[in-house]
């Protein structure tokens, strides 16, 4: 089995700036900070509504980019480099997040902040099922 190390400052700072960005958002925009919803709705933007959803979207990237440059192990994992595993994630996630109707972050965190009962009940699914895809994964593939 493979040994994780514990990080409790990683992760308190990068939960605080997460926090930190959906709560401007919210008070600069009025906008909920879930990203399949502003990505989903930069294809069919509402009149002046596309910028702040680019940079937002934007920064995603840039922001996982410049935590690697700050650290050698930032990401504490490897993500793999096969395109079809990616793109093959990328739509399993999509597909989850529209039958969840918003994914975890705008549920997670911007949803349960607001004590939306439908975005806790959504948080433990979402909870649940990774603990359950773990559990397979690791004590019954014996993957990972």
């Amino acid at each position: 089995m493979t040994e994780t190390t514990f990080t409790p400052v990683a992760g308190l700072v990068g939960g605080a700036l997460i926090g930190l960005a959906s709560a401007a958002l919210l008070l600069a925009e009025g906008k909920i900070a879930g990203v399949s919803g502003i990505l989903g709705r930069s294809f069919f933007p509402a009149k002046r509504d596309l910028g702040w959803r680019l940079a937002f979207l934007a920064g995603l990237p840039i922001g996982a980019w410049l935590a690697t440059r700050a650290t050698a192990d930032a990401l504490g994992f490897a993500i793999t480099d096969d395109p079809l595993l990616l793109v093959a994630g990328g739509l399993l996630v999509g597909i989850g997040t529209q039958l969840g109707s918003g994914c975890t972050s705008g549920h997670g965190v911007c949803g349960m902040a607001r004590g939306s009962k439908r975005s806790i009940l959504a948080t433990l699914t979402f909870m649940a099922s990774g603990a359950a895809t773990v559990y397979v994964m690791r004590h019954v593939w014996g993957a990972g």
